[in-house]
């Protein structure tokens, strides 16, 4: 398999893009996914999300105070 990048693949190999994407090769192509879950429902006015591109996951802080995790009630993925 020939990835976007141009790097070769062989069967039935499996690699994480600087994207966060999980991909595998197979005699029928390439097919990727998120590695990561994103948060869904948590409160927003008090809130954001932030994502870590090192480890490919999001945490969910206070606004004022990024030292201070919130809850998060529903992740998508």
């Amino acid at each position: 398999c020939l990835d976007e990048e141009g790097k070769v693949h062989g069967f039935g190999s499996s690699w994480r893009t600087e994207d966060c994407n999980d991909c595998s090769c197979s005699k029928t192509g390439i097919g990727c996914c998120t590695s990561y879950m994103r948060p869904v429902d948590f409160d927003e006015e008090k809130c954001e999300s932030i994502f870590n591109k090192e480890t490919c996951s999001y945490k969910v802080v206070e606004k004022d105070d990024h030292s201070k995790e919130c809850p998060v009630h529903s992740w998508v993925g």
